[in-house]
């Protein structure tokens, strides 16, 4: 039973002159191929997304304030802890806790201003716009 099944599954002669691609067919398995290959992509990401969200309970507990390198691969960071603020030395190897604050001794956190390069992106779209017009 399984020597018929083989021989079935074997390219024969007389098969193959029938079952040519033509280059339409070809064309039209490759994109299904890449359009399913994609749809796993993009459910995997849905589904880790959902995994990674917060979970009930772990509000904003701890939040980084600020952080600065002082070094290729340090870093000293500002992180709150409800009434706290911890002064952290961070290294690829250790976390250190340099110091202890209260966060009503730091004045408030700002938001960020623009980036350093927004204003020339935009002059260069102005520029563009202009150079488009004419």
């Amino acid at each position: 039973m399984s020597l018929r099944l083989l021989l079935l599954l074997l390219p024969s002669p007389a098969f193959a002159a029938d079952a040519l691609p033509t280059p339409a067919t070809s064309l039209l398995q490759m994109l299904l191929g890449l359009g399913a290959t994609l749809l796993v992509l993009l459910g995997a990401l849905i589904m880790l997304k959902r995994l990674q969200g917060r979970r009930p309970g772990q509000g904003n507990l701890m939040h980084i304030r600020s952080a600065i390198s002082v070094g290729t691969r340090e870093k000293v960071v500002l992180l709150e802890v409800g009434k706290q603020v911890l002064v952290l030395g961070v290294t690829p190897g250790r976390i250190n806790a340099l110091h202890c604050l209260n966060a009503s001794d730091l004045p408030p956190a700002t938001t960020p201003g623009p980036l350093p390069g927004s204003e020339f992106a935009g002059r260069l779209r102005q520029m563009l716009e202009r150079r488009n017009e004419n």
